[in-house]
């Protein structure tokens, strides 16, 4: 590792420089520039600080003090151009560079939050509206109010239609439509996030600090981004390139009262005609959390430290940004065991465990890691680049990623890893974008290559392998005045190539892989793992509509099939896995995943309301689930000291919807209010299900949530874009779960309270000096399980009767972030 290091550092010596000078160089014939003046519609006031960027070229600028703007390094061409301010309408259009150099726009006074560009899965950057494809977007203002969010996951979690998979309050998985793990694609910047997405008990590898806008896509994606995307994708975006000579900054602090949580990052950009640069440094440690029912919960605390940095170069002809970026995490590992008369957490010490001490009370509030702990390590290294090519742009996105996965599961030998997985993942998708007559057309081809190797180890749940992913396709997009329609269609190809291996088991607390040449005949060696050769291939496509009755109505619908071969985990698994509590057991003989899912959608938006209502329905062939393993006597059969999970194949059908409705009656006030509801059932291979199956795991119950908020952008006095607010949750009991040998249990509902408060403080130039925000969780305190929590089953085998078994949520919380920002720009000249 320190060799790679040392690699990374060697290569941003040779291309700063060279990067340098081409910054420095003036850009080739055709660099145009954009100008004009931003005003308030009502007052003809000038407007500082507006917002005028090209999505698509990664090009933006902010009016001055005049409220005139200049947008240099603009190609000729027909590109999609924002302008948004707050407290008023964005206007979004069409604008041809080759014809137009000079835009006024006067902006309005609005409380409705439209006009929202989306880049994830489309052809070009594409308002929301006139997408058919069911998206959500949030904004860097919309992530620092989610001061209370421990990762990147827990921002979006509350979502109409998304939800997580958690393991303590670090460790989120997202789950989209009742979708998740290997059927959802992670992204940063358009690069897929590779960490063994299989396992449970780790969450995504990307520091929270450094997005500073979301966008999910709620349904197969497949089409855009292969196997794996059968269930959505959540692309998290770092921070834009800033105007050019600026160089802006901010130092931000966060503070959770339930774990003690401490957190801090440090943010830097600039921008020096076109040669653009940025870093964020962070680190973030909390203690076990608490609850009014566990107490403090063992093995829940944290430590995390993060370094990410940019540069690149922003031209007429394009731009290309190389990024960097080292995610390290240290986390307890619960197990949830309890001693059996006072229910106070207990923790093993020997390798036999056949006693568990009391974890003191000095233990639970302490910040040190204990020695049965994992340490999840990410180090990537990626590159964005787009280059006007003809009268189109050819999209290259390129990326390195080294997985470290080890969990430290032996008390008597700490040093020793129990798993130790090392994943090597090298991505690439080119794409080019051109118009074919009036038709928007993408033609690409994208996909990785992996290697997974799994180390000196004592647990080996899957083997070490190669994968490689290839999928060419297509996207077209035409409009016909208020109607706008869209498809595509792809072939993916996926293969494995699995290695055997074999255990030896002299020492049944620390066996070992058997690197000898006779492993049938040698003793005390079994085999773990049978070769594997396999490859996997499928066609995935997708067609929509969307039709704009008005500005304020309209209709969209899509249908997608969707494609997802089986993970090596799925087909291969053979061992446990310490951090999630199982022993996984594969299926070489699983077929791909086929999915067909239909999408219909109405949305208004109004002067003082703006409702929508989304329906989906997705049938998937294949769908892969696990459930627990029960012995003739219906004991879970246990393994190496785990319980047992395979891995089984049915038809399955998961349907339901969302709706919001925002009532503001005035510019400052909402009054917000969403719910989702999932279904999800096993529909078998032909024979009747019987009531235990009917239901998959990990369907999320009907969720509502309303929220009165106050929005007061002008604000009072030095202080502006004041907030409050105060929401309501509500979560049905799930009693549709699957309860077949044990697998799920029943989970009641609940209800939460939050609150937020916000403001920033400002000079007496109107530059913001302090960012404050501050949220409570749960200020009820209620004791609650999530179902989608797998701390809900973490107990011991017999928790005694009267008892209700399993670890609850996290109980009151309120967090407070500070965020200072700064200005180093040098001053222009008169």
């Amino acid at each position: 590792m320190k060799f790679k290091l040392k690699l990374l550092a060697l290569l941003y010596m040779m291309l700063l420089p060279v990067l340098h000078a081409m910054a420095t160089d003036s850009d080739p014939a055709g660099n145009g520039t954009l100008t004009g003046k931003v005003t308030d519609k009502a007052t003809g006031e000038a407007l500082i600080g507006v917002t005028v960027i090209i999505p698509d070229l990664h090009n933006g600028t902010v009016t001055d003090a005049n409220g005139k703007y200049i947008l240099n390094h603009v190609p000729k061409g027909v590109y999609l151009l924002q302008v948004r301010y707050i407290g008023y309408a964005t206007i979004t259009q069409k604008v041809d560079f080759s014809k137009t150099n000079s835009l006024d726009f006067q902006l309005q006074v609005s409380s409705i939050e439209a006009s929202e560009v989306v880049i994830t899965g489309v052809s070009k950057a594409t308002e929301i509206k006139r997408s058919p494809i069911p998206m959500a977007a949030v904004s860097k203002t919309f992530i620092d109010e989610r001061a209370a969010a421990s990762n990147v996951i827990d921002e979006i979690a509350n979502l109409p239609g998304v939800s997580a998979v958690t393991t303590g309050p670090n460790v989120s998985k997202p789950f989209i439509h009742g979708l998740g793990y290997n059927r959802v694609v992670t992204l940063e910047d358009g690069i897929r996030q590779e960490g063994q997405q299989w396992g449970d008990e780790h969450g995504i590898e990307v520091d929270q600090n450094s997005i500073d806008r979301i966008e999910v896509v709620k349904g197969p994606a497949s089409l855009s981004y292969g196997s794996d995307a059968i269930g959505g994708v959540v692309n998290l975006i770092t921070a834009a390139p800033l105007p050019e000579g600026k160089i802006q900054g901010d130092i931000s602090g966060n503070y959770g009262t339930n774990q003690g949580l401490f957190g801090g990052s440090f943010r830097l950009q600039g921008n020096n005609n076109g040669f653009v640069w940025g870093t964020v440094i962070s680190a973030k440690a909390a203690k076990d959390y608490r609850d009014q029912h566990d107490g403090r919960v063992y093995g829940t605390n944290y430590q995390e430290k993060d370094a990410r940095f940019m540069v690149g170069i922003n031209k007429s002809w394009g731009y290309s940004y190389l990024n960097a970026s080292v995610f390290d995490d240290e986390q307890a590992i619960p197990d949830g065991s309890r001693d059996s008369v006072s229910r106070a957490f207990t923790k093993q010490v020997t390798e036999a465990d056949l006693f568990r001490p009391i974890v003191s009370a000095d233990e639970l509030n302490s910040y040190t890691i204990p020695v049965l702990h994992q340490h999840v390590q990410l180090y990537r290294i990626y590159n964005n680049s787009s280059f006007n090519l003809g009268k189109g742009s050819l999209l290259v996105n390129l990326g390195y990623q080294f997985s470290h996965r080890r969990e430290f599961t032996h008390p008597t030998q700490p040093e020793t890893p129990g798993l130790n997985l090392h994943l090597t993942t090298y991505t690439y998708d080119v794409k080019y974008n051109f118009n074919l007559g009036d038709y928007e057309t993408t033609l690409g081809v994208n996909g990785q290559y992996q290697n997974n190797t799994i180390g000196d180890a004592t647990a080996f749940p899957i083997p070490a392998y190669h994968q490689f992913d290839v999928g060419p396709f297509f996207i077209v997009k035409k409009s016909f005045g208020k109607l706008d329609l869209s498809g595509g269609a792809r072939i993916d190809s996926r293969s494995f190539i699995g290695q055997a291996a074999y255990i030896d088991t002299t020492n049944a607390f620390f066996p070992v892989l058997y690197t000898g040449s006779s492993p049938e005949t040698a003793p005390n060696v079994a085999r773990q793992f049978d070769a594997l050769n396999k490859t996997f291939s499928g066609f995935s496509g997708s067609f929509g509509a969307t039709y704009n009755f008005s500005n304020s109505f309209l209709l969209k619908g899509n249908i997608a099939r969707g494609f997802r071969a089986p993970s090596i985990a799925e087909l291969s698994a053979n061992g446990p896995d310490p951090g999630s509590q199982i022993y996984h057991v594969g299926n070489s003989n699983f077929k791909p995943e086929f999915s067909v899912q239909e999408d219909l959608g109405a949305f208004l938006t109004l002067p003082t309301v703006t409702a929508s209502i989304e329906a989906f329905n997705n049938n998937i062939d294949n769908y892969i689930f696990q459930q627990q393993v029960l012995d003739a006597a219906g004991a879970p059969v246990t393994n190496q000291g785990y319980n047992e999970f395979t891995y089984v194949q049915s038809h399955a059908r998961i349907y339901g919807g969302e709706a919001n409705l925002d009532i503001h009656p005035f510019s400052w006030l909402h009054f917000e209010n969403a719910i989702g509801l999932t279904y999800g059932e096993n529909k078998g291979t032909g024979a009747k299900v019987p009531d235990s199956l009917k239901y998959l795991p990990f369907i999320p119950p009907l969720h509502t949530h309303s929220e009165l908020r106050g929005n007061f952008t002008k604000g009072f006095g030095r202080l502006k874009n004041v907030y409050v607010s105060v929401g309501f949750d509500h979560y049905s009991a799930q009693d549709r779960y699957f309860a077949a040998y044990g697998t799920e249990t029943y989970t009641a509902g609940y209800n939460l309270i939050s609150a937020g408060l916000g403001a920033n403080l400002m000079d007496a130039a109107g530059k913001p000096v302090i960012k404050l925000f501050i949220e409570g969780t749960n200020l009820g305190d209620v004791n609650y399980q999530s179902n989608m929590s797998r701390l809900k089953y973490f107990d011991n085998a017999d928790p005694g009767p009267g008892v209700q078994p399993g670890i609850f949520n996290m109980g009151r919380n309120i967090s407070f972030k500070l965020v200072v920002p700064f200005d180093l720009s040098p001053k222009a000249k008169s």
